[in-house]
Parts: structure tokens; sequence; C-alpha cells
């Protein structure tokens, strides 16, 4: 409408002003491409005592501002290094008039202690909400959260919570000849495979079974041995938000294996590959890896990233989501339910 006071989609677009942290500059620089909208320019600077500072090198004022750090630890700074200069700097574009700032955290740290297990115990979780909170933090988007409505319960701000299915389904649709069976390596992962299943048989237009595995977790010790699902003679696609030492992937693939099946492929958003997860992926009993690039493999040697694990992009759905978020669209269908 000509003389509308709303501004043009070449106005909302000039307002976007996208930075990477130094810490996660590559994934930054694929979600810049991805957007077609160049990264900002931005200071980082170390102190002789282990201070140091961020700022922005361009104007920031009445902006539409996006700033992406993963959280995970290493492999030069720990997961609190990058989550205090991810929020400093989300502080100092807040002091330089920034319109709305919002944190994109494709692997959020602390995420997993979401609630109490013992008497006393921290909820961490709701606690990086409130440093999130305290800088001015308008809105924070992550992939593929340990909880997601834990997640969404300790934020007061806006949350996108991404869900890492479309990446999953591309991949799989490969696998669209053979009988599959998406499985779960916990009850708690149950909802995240159900949704990842339906997404699944919904894009190759054929029934796609499921089934889980048993696991309880005390005082760092993992039992369970109930497994229930028809598995035999199918590929069996493992679901699972993270790989840490991979010991629950681990189970959950010798127990289908056990139970019949013929092949058995691991899907993990966050790779993090911790010490003991060589072990895991030398494992005959999973055939592949297949992890986002939201955390780089910096722990593991380079024969065992090219021999048994594919990496899939997590940055157009990190700029689908952007994009949507800048211009007021809908983003359910990119988000957990």
């Amino acid at each position: 409408m000509t003389g509308s006071l709303l501004p043009s989609m070449h106005e909302r677009r000039d307002r976007l002003r996208l930075f990477a942290l130094q810490a996660t500059a590559e994934l930054g620089n694929r979600i810049a491409d991805a957007l077609g909208q160049p990264l900002a320019a931005h200071e980082e600077r170390d102190f002789e005592d282990g201070e140091h500072k961020g700022r922005p090198l361009e104007t920031v004022r009445d902006a539409d501002v996006y700033v992406v750090q993963s959280l995970h630890g290493g492999p030069a700074e720990s997961a609190n290094d990058k989550l205090c200069r991810l929020l400093f700097f989300i502080g100092a574009l807040r002091d330089a008039g920034a319109g709305r700032v919002t944190a994109v955290v494709p692997y959020l740290c602390y995420a997993r202690k979401d609630r109490r297990t013992k008497p006393g115990d921290p909820v961490t979780t709701r606690y990086v909400a409130g440093l999130f909170e305290a800088v001015g933090t308008d809105a924070v988007i992550t992939l593929e959260v340990h909880n997601p409505a834990a997640f969404e319960n300790a934020f007061r701000c806006p949350t996108v919570p991404l869900t890492s299915v479309p990446l999953f389904v591309d991949y799989a649709r490969a696998l669209s000849g053979e009988s599959l069976c998406v499985v779960s390596p916990d009850p708690g992962g149950v909802k995240r495979a159900e949704l990842f299943r339906g997404a699944l048989e919904a894009a190759i237009g054929k029934p796609v079974a499921n089934g889980f595995a048993e696991k309880h977790r005390s005082a760092g010790v993992v039992t369970g041995d109930l497994f229930v699902g028809d598995v035999e003679g199918a590929t069996v696609l493992i679901m699972d938000d993270l790989i840490s030492t991979g010991g629950t992937l681990l189970r959950a693939a010798r127990a289908a294996r056990k139970a019949g099946a013929k092949r058995v492929i691991a899907l993990a958003t966050h790779g993090l590959f911790m010490p003991g997860a060589a072990e895991m992926i030398a494992d005959p009993a999973i055939e592949r890896l297949v992890v986002a690039d939201t955390v780089p493999p910096f722990r593991l040697d380079a024969k065992a990233e090219r021999n048994k694990i594919d990496t899939i992009a997590a940055a157009p759905l990190l700029a689908d989501a952007i994009r949507r978020l800048h211009h007021g669209q809908a983003l359910t269908d990119l988000m957990v339910f």
C-alpha cells in the first residue's frame, strides 16, 4: 500500500545483523552463506589475565540482531568461556541500541541438567536461562535441545527449539528401499524418535516401524536390558539428541542386532565424542554414525571420521529459522511439538 508506515521488505532486510563469535566462526559463515547475509564485523580481544571483551564494529541501533555461538566445550575454550563471551557480547549489543537480540545457540550447554535427581541438585538449565535474560536477550534459538519442554519452561523470553528431523529425513530418504525401523535408545527419547519416524514415513510413503531400548542411569551407572521393537531383517535407525561417550547408542545397537536387525545406523544431532567414544565408533554393531556439524569432531582422529561418520549441514535449517523469525513468519514446522 502506497504511503504505508510499515517498513518495506528491503528496509527489514537492511535491519538484520548477523554476528558469529570466533569460536563458532566456521558454522557462522555457513549460516551466513545459506541466509545470503554477510556476517557483521566485530572485535574480540583477550587480555593477559584471562579476561576478554567483544564489541560490534557496525552500527546495530534499532537492528534485528542474531548472534551465533555453539556452547560446547573445546577445543580452545570451555563451555563456560563461550557462554560468558556470548552473554557479554549480547549485553554490549543492547547497550549499543540493538532493537532485538536473538542468541542462535546450535548446541546449548548445561541443557542436560534440567531437573533435580538428588536432594540439593542444581537445575542449571534454569540458571542459564536467567543469565540470558539478565543481559537482555530477546529470544533463543537452539537445535535439538535435550528436553524441549524443560528448555521452554526455563525461559521467560521466546524460545525456538528447532528439531533436526528434517535433516535426518533428507539423509534417510536414500534408504527407502529397505525395511526401516526407528528406535529410541531410551524411554526419554521416544517422542523425538516418533517425530522422526512419522516424518520419514510421510516422506517415503511407506510404513516405518518403531522400537525403544530400556535405560536407567544412577550415579553414572547405566542399567536396563529390555528391548521392544520388530527389527528382524530391518535397517534400524537409532535416533538421539547427542553422542557423548556413545554408550547409550551402543547398548541400543547391540540389543537391536541381537533381536535380528540387518543393519544399524545411529543418528545424533550433536557429536561431542568424549573419551570412550572411539570404542563405540569401532564397534561393528553400528554400521554408520550420522551427526550434524553443530560440534566439530575435534576429539576424533581423521581416520575415524572418514570411515564411519557422515556429517550433515545444520546451517540451512538455522538460516531458515533466522529468516522466518526476522520476517515474522511461522516456525511451527521446524520446531519440536
